[in-house]
């Protein structure tokens, strides 16, 4: 997802800047929280290996346990066919967007890098709330919206995307809770 994202920020930069100052965000000033925040970072990570408190304690073995997580992918086994098997499943998500934007005229003349915007914002709203419902449908109207796109042909776009994920999963985990059962009865 990060690399998707750095993606989209880079091929979508003038866009995206030109929406944020349409909505009266201030770039210098969200440039300068970020700026705090990033160094706050590094402030309070440089406090907390430091500090022998237990809180800090337990936030460290926390922090380092999800670091380990992190960086077991270069300790696995088959480290290979699991990347390749997860960039095939980002890549299948983009696709989506892709050929779920032939459903809806309005978005058929979409590019690529247009429909990683909505992507992007459909994946923030997916991670903060449970399966994306609700949220997801409108933060893809919204970002379609950047390019002209109808509030109900984004919405239309946005719950159609929502409801093939959303079907995706139920039908392909179904199918892996009763046939994986079966493929490792032997193990």
């Amino acid at each position: 997802l990060l690399l998707i994202i750095l993606v989209t920020l880079f091929l979508q930069t003038d866009i995206i800047l030109a929406f944020l100052e349409e909505k009266g965000v201030n770039l210098v000033g969200a440039i300068g929280i970020l700026a705090v925040g990033i160094t706050g970072l590094f402030i309070g990570t440089y406090i907390i290996r430091r500090s022998k408190s237990p809180f800090a304690q337990k936030l460290k073995s926390f922090l380092n346990g999800l670091l380990d997580g992190v960086l077991s992918i270069f300790k696995m086994k088959k480290k290979w066919p699991f990347i390749l098997h997860t960039l095939f499943i980002w890549t299948a998500y983009v696709g989506m967007f892709w050929v779920i934007k032939h459903t809806v005229t309005e978005t058929e003349s979409l590019s690529l890098s247009q429909l990683l915007v909505a992507f992007v914002a459909g994946a923030f709203a997916m991670s903060t709330t449970n399966g994306g419902i609700g949220l997801y449908p409108i933060a893809v109207s919204t970002a379609l919206g950047i390019y002209g796109i109808s509030s109900v042909s984004g919405d239309a776009f946005g719950w159609i995307m929502w409801i093939a994920q959303t079907l995706m999963v139920v039908i392909f985990g179904t199918i892996s809770f009763i046939v994986l059962p079966l493929l490792n009865r032997n193990r």
